[in-house]
């Protein structure tokens, strides 16, 4: 099982750079480009929420589970 992240997809979406979205939620671009790639083990529900309204969407639009068989 994998968890895809779809941040880049959505900032599409919004015509919005990561650099901005950084600055108005309030964490580094550093911290949002590893998660945009994902490579957090996890997002705390206070991050989240702040992409969610910033990008104006849920956060099943950011993030997706996809079975994957070994």
């Amino acid at each position: 099982m994998a968890i895809i992240v779809r941040l880049d997809v959505m900032l599409a979406m919004r015509k919005m750079r990561a650099k901005d979205l950084a600055a108005e939620i309030g964490i580094t671009e550093a911290n949002l480009s590893l998660l945009r790639t994902a490579k957090v083990k996890g997002v705390r529900f206070e991050t989240l929420d702040a992409i969610c309204r910033q990008l104006k969407c849920q956060p099943g639009d950011l993030l997706e589970f996809v079975d994957v068989e070994d």
